[in-house]
């Protein structure tokens, strides 16, 4: 029996570009983070896919990430501060795109804000450099953390984590 309830398809443009979205070459391990990330810009009426939203993705999903921030409260807190920016503390963010600046245009990466679009281009250089094809969500989070700029490196300072510490916290991940 089919249901009386026509489907609706988001109209709005932000839900459009989010939708366009591929995995931006990420593979099928962070596709899902992408995904979530995705999830996020049509719940918050959001733009793009930005750093924060990419960050919160990775911290819900990804083990990994998790221990590149340590033991004790500290991911608790950053997902603490990424859910209030969800229900109004990143209203502020609304309507700006994420850039840094002269960041070149990423060809390839259509809903990303230009910030977010350069830090999957680094993920996958970071992944090159290690000789692996497949990006793991520590590429992405040392990425996202390193331009001062990006809004998960203000989201992970506000919880008390400075970004060089988190990149640390990657290497020391990978040396282990």
């Amino acid at each position: 029996m089919r249901s009386r309830i026509p489907r609706q398809q988001a109209q709005w443009p932000q839900a459009q570009a989010a939708r366009g979205t591929d995995d931006a070459g990420l593979g099928a391990e962070l596709a899902e983070v992408v995904a979530g990330a995705r999830r996020r810009v049509v719940r918050g009426g959001d733009r793009h896919i930005d750093t924060a939203h990419l960050l919160h993705s990775l911290l819900e999903s990804d083990p990994e990430v998790r221990a590149a921030f340590g033991e004790g409260s500290t991911v608790a807190r950053l997902l603490g501060y990424l859910v209030q920016r969800s229900i109004g503390y990143g209203l502020r963010w609304q309507g700006s795109v994420e850039d840094s600046g002269g960041l070149p245009v990423v060809e390839g990466a259509a809903g990303f804000s230009p910030l977010a679009a350069v830090c999957v281009t680094r993920a996958r250089e970071r992944a090159a450099r290690r000789g692996d094809t497949a990006v793991r969500g520590t590429d992405l989070l040392a990425s996202l953390v390193a331009d001062p700029q990006a809004r998960a490196v203000e989201v992970v300072r506000r919880a008390g984590v400075e970004p060089a510490e988190v990149i640390s916290g990657v290497e020391q991940g990978a040396a282990g």
